[in-house]
């Protein structure tokens, strides 16, 4: 069976879609879905900063939407916040600096709802983990996976509004981020009980040579069933 690389495209029912905000604006995106069978759960990706260089193609989200709807029966929806621009497309508007973004997150969530997608889980990347602590602990969301989170917009009353919800809150943090280190990170995220703090040797800010492992851990917490993903696919 052929190894499943950095560039490997699998199967999967990809479509184009158009997220559309409280505001009047339209943002790009692309829904990821299984082939010939329903998804067990649902990611929404919360991409980087957007000022420097984040976009729903930022490269561990893109390996998210590749693999894992037909290696984990997992639906992945990526899309590029207000003013932000990929080979996807360009969304309407403009960086909103955190704040404007709490449309662009709703927005994300009616769509997957709209679509009664299962078990959904949000899955943020630096930016990214601001705007999930910040807008993410909706009703219809089950819990959040945070990649190199800065906790540079989020405030503590964020942290204490996830602490209350008791939902699930993965933290994994590079030995050598650039923002919040493992031992810093364990001391923060202290005030969410039910938070779990997984650090990376030798990672860095951009996990660059360390995405298989991001995706083994992001499945073992939205679909423990599949987890830890093949490196080959036969099909």
């Amino acid at each position: 069976m052929p190894e499943i690389r950095a560039n490997t495209v699998l199967p999967a029912d990809r479509r184009p879609v158009t997220l559309e905000t409280a505001d009047g604006l339209q943002l790009v995106g692309e829904l990821a879905l299984p082939l010939d069978r329903p998804p067990v759960a649902t990611i929404v990706c919360l991409h980087p900063l957007p000022t420097h260089g984040g976009m729903m193609d930022s490269h561990v989200l893109k390996k998210l939407a590749w693999r894992l709807p037909a290696l984990a029966d997992v639906a992945v929806l990526r899309f590029n916040t207000r003013g932000t621009s990929s080979e996807q497309g360009t969304s309407q508007g403009s960086f909103g600096e955190g704040v404007a973004e709490q449309q662009d997150v709703a927005a994300a969530l009616d769509l997957v709802e709209s679509l009664d997608l299962p078990q959904i889980w949000l899955l943020g990347w630096s930016f990214g983990t601001d705007l999930a602590l910040m807008y993410g602990c909706d009703p219809s969301v089950v819990g959040a996976v945070l990649l190199s989170p800065p906790l540079r917009f989020s405030r503590p009353e964020h942290l204490e509004t996830w602490a209350a919800s008791g939902k699930p809150l993965v933290a994994l943090v590079p030995e050598h981020d650039d923002y919040l280190q493992p031992p810093a990170a364990r001391e923060r995220f202290a005030a969410v009980p039910q938070a779990e703090v997984v650090g990376f040797d030798r990672a860095k800010h951009l996990w660059v040579g360390f995405a298989d492992e991001v995706i083994d851990e992001v499945v073992r917490h939205v679909n423990p069933a599949a987890y830890p993903l093949p490196r080959t696919y036969e099909g």
